[in-house]
């Protein structure tokens, strides 16, 4: 059949064929570059302790940028209100319990898949900086991993190399305790703090939350030498930047536990590249949804191990849906326990584990001025029933809110018969959830590592080693 086209044709049709695959070659030279990531990830920072969510008496002028600057994100959450299990979830897209790594300081089993490791096979140089909560073994998934504080997060930026992509996960140790005087001059006034009804509003009490709010502006400092160099050397306008943090502010009622004062993050997006300035998502997201998204965003296919959805669809419009609901855990965090919850729009469902027990923050929050006074307080019969709830057993078996009326999760409404509907349909969600990911009760507790009373060590640390059956089950 080529034999029967005249030569004059075949001449002409080789000229064009030659004219357009210097075109076709340019086209994909010119393919927009693959995007930088930075995650900026705080220490025990509540969602709307920062100016971008309305806390203004908080100095926070860098992470108010990133929001004037990028997409805010109004219903962010964890899965889970504890330091580790929380940052590997982010870094695996898997929930706690699936990770191995669940309770705090378990190391992240080697067979684990983080989003560094795909992102590094296909080209990216990545590197993590500051506070390294996940054991030796994750440490082989970055290519520089610079322990220490925030001081390590603008020389290890600065060492990315020249013409590749980089992926940086960027830990402070801030809003972490303890708190000394001098982390930001000057400091906050304790007569400007705002005291959540759940805490007592006595000094002790302000001046902590004063304290935490220095250490706040401390992280927003550091986070902004991050955002001069990105603007020094060019690389601003192509690097996706997502803030949020691990878990709620250390105090009673919100760290370790799966109310919104302990899983709801400040979550804050910025790629000048793509996303539209100063806009607002008001639907779901999980903090599971980060790893995804990146491997979108980079043309990797997602690892099928990834549990989370991918927030792409919402960085071109606010509006679009992802996910219906939000799934949350807690487990052993320096005292034993077991929760679980799921929050839809605006009803939040939590089932408790452990009813013996009362909910106990952390140990450093429990040798805090804060939970001090409210022993005292509770003493003397001046605490209400909101600031009781630490110290309360038996704890209820459920519980449900509604947050369209009771932002803080005050009052349960599960024995209410006009929320029966929402009650049974929010415990399907939840067993349906636990089914799905293998999740169930251990069959033994991991005992108390300090006083409940005093936060002081009850003696040698426990060895946390989950059974090699255990492990392998939940890594499946």
């Amino acid at each position: 059949m080529p034999a029967l086209i005249p030569s004059s044709v075949r001449l002409t049709i080789l000229l064009m064929v030659g004219l357009l695959l210097p075109a076709v070659a340019a086209a994909q030279t010119q393919l927009p570059p693959r995007p930088n990531f930075i995650v900026f990830i705080a220490d025990d920072l509540s969602w709307d302790d920062c100016g971008a969510y309305g806390r203004k008496q908080v100095g926070t002028p860098n992470i108010d940028r990133l929001a004037r600057e990028g997409l805010l994100f109004t219903d962010a959450f964890l899965t889970c209100s504890s330091c580790s299990p929380s940052r590997a979830s982010i870094l695996t897209g898997r929930y706690p319990h699936n990770t191995g790594a669940e309770q705090l300081h378990w190391p992240l089993p080697a067979e684990q898949t983080m989003v560094s490791e795909p992102l590094r096979e296909a080209g990216y140089w990545t590197a993590s900086a500051g506070k390294w909560h996940l054991g030796k073994a994750a440490k082989s998934k970055f290519d520089l991993v610079a322990e220490g504080r925030a001081d390590q997060w603008l020389p290890t930026l600065k060492k990315r190399p020249a013409g590749k992509p980089f992926f940086l996960w960027l830990a402070s140790t801030d809003p972490h305790r303890p708190y000394k005087p001098g982390a930001t001059e000057p400091p906050h006034d304790p007569s400007d703090v705002v005291v959540p009804p759940y805490l007592p509003d006595v000094p002790e009490t302000r001046q902590d939350l004063a304290d935490y709010y220095d250490a706040t502006s401390r992280l927003d400092r550091d986070m902004g030498e991050v955002l001069a160099e990105l603007d020094r050397s060019g690389a601003a306008y192509n690097t996706f930047i997502v803030f949020l943090s691990d878990n709620g502010r250390p105090f009673p009622r919100c760290k370790t536990t799966v109310y919104d004062s302990g899983i709801k993050t400040p979550f804050i997006i910025r790629w000048p590249r793509q996303v539209r300035p100063g806009g607002t998502c008001f639907n779901l997201v999980s903090s599971i949804d980060i790893a995804p998204t990146m491997l979108e965003l980079a043309g990797v296919a997602p690892s099928k191990k990834f549990q989370g959805v991918s927030l792409v669809p919402v960085l071109a419009d606010t509006t679009a849906n992802v996910r219906s609901s939000i799934m949350a855990e807690h487990n052993w965090h320096d005292y034993t326990s077991y929760d679980r919850a799921v929050r839809t729009d605006w009803i939040k469902y939590i089932r408790n584990g452990y009813l013996d027990l009362p909910l106990t923050p952390p140990a450093d929050a429990v040798g805090s001025p804060t939970y001090q006074a409210m022993r005292r307080l509770l003493a003397e019969g001046k605490l209400t029933p909101a600031q009781q709830v630490c110290f309360q057993t038996p704890r209820p078996a459920e519980e449900l809110y509604d947050l369209r009326a009771d932002r803080h999760e005050l009052r349960n409404l599960a024995a209410d018969p006009r929320y029966a509907d929402e009650l049974a349909r929010h415990r399907k969600l939840l067993d349906e959830w636990e089914q799905q990911t293998h999740d169930r009760m251990p069959p033994v507790r991991t005992p108390d590592e300090f006083d409940r009373q005093t936060g002081k060590p009850l003696g040698p640390r426990h060895p946390r080693v989950a059974s090699p059956e255990l492990r392998a089950e939940k890594i499946d």
